[in-house]
């Protein structure tokens, strides 16, 4: 606690010799921010440029690139920052909006990869409906309760722990997420029982959409012409790439809270930076080399 001020601050204890190691840390860590900015940049102007890529499956990609710019932009700046400091260490006021825009924005990229898999079915599945279906208005509202949704259900966890009472100020990581449960003094039920719920409508519902929406394109395709299922696995896959990758790094973050006594300090710093560091890169990678339409301007731009 700060006196002068009445702040409260909490202590990040998941860095690794950070004074012998601090400019290689910032060196590495600034260079893959500038390149997730510059790749999901890229891809986003290039389907805010170009017409033909104005389509829902295209709007649903910028969104998820974007989305992926934000969630890198809550953790990368104050990573750089802390590398660069004396004392790693944050506000409890900025901890709990961290963790807020941390979790509402992972939950945002498993209800955009459901609106994107309810896409392609309608696409592959019923084609002639497709126009009337996925109107702009659609649209709209796919990306509005994508994340509308996770920012009032992760709200209301914040809320529920705002006012409650610290044993510790030490967490065990690089940024705000669930560890900051264990800082209190007294575990609520109530909360782990809203958590559960809140973990079921952003990640295990959309997740169990989106697979059974793919399994029933690829029974459909099956069924039809060569062309077709060429078609639908090359719209397909990259969105499943995607899901299957971020749900792997969804529960390495769930894995790494669980057992943070059990894992030494230099394994749990390199599986925390995995969290955040995979996904917002390689989303721009693979829908732009996937991707027909936007490989084929990619390859424009740059020869």
């Amino acid at each position: 606690m700060d006196e002068d001020s009445n702040v409260t601050y909490i202590s990040l204890s998941g860095y690794v010799e950070v004074v012998k190691y601090r400019y290689l840390y910032f060196v590495i860590i600034f260079t893959v921010y500038i390149l997730i900015i510059f790749c999901n940049s890229i891809i986003v102007c290039i389907i805010v440029i170009h017409r033909n890529l104005h389509e829902p499956m295209y709007v649903f990609i910028a969104a998820l690139l974007i989305n992926s710019l934000l969630f890198s932009t809550v953790i990368y700046p104050k990573l750089l920052i802390d590398f660069l400091s004396e004392r790693q260490i944050i506000s409890y006021s900025a901890c709990l909006f961290q963790y807020f825009l941390f979790y509402t924005l992972g939950g945002s990229e498993f209800l955009l990869l459901a609106a994107m898999a309810y896409d392609r079915y309608v696409s592959i599945c019923k084609p002639l409906q497709y126009p009337t279906i996925m109107r702009k208005t659609t649209v709209s509202l796919f990306l509005v309760l994508a994340w509308l949704v996770p920012a009032c259900q992760v709200a209301g966890a914040v809320a529920f722990t705002a006012n409650k009472k610290f044993c510790s100020f030490t967490l065990k990581g690089i940024f705000c997420n669930n560890s900051i449960n264990k800082l209190y003094c007294v575990s609520s039920d109530e909360l782990s029982v809203y958590g559960l719920i809140v973990l079921l409508n952003v990640l295990f519902f959309p997740m169990l959409f989106v697979f059974f929406t793919y399994t029933k394109i690829f029974i459909i395709t099956y069924r039809s012409s060569r062309e077709v299922r060429r078609k639908a696995a090359q719209t397909c896959l990259p969105h499943l790439l995607v899901l299957i990758s971020f749900s792997l790094l969804c529960t390495y973050d769930i894995i790494i809270i669980r057992l943070e006594s059990d894992i030494p300090n230099s394994a749990r710093l390199i599986m925390t930076l995995q969290v955040v560091l995979y996904n917002p890169l390689f989303n721009p990678i693979i829908y732009g080399l996937k991707m027909k339409e936007i490989s084929k301007h990619i390859k424009r731009l740059f020869c």
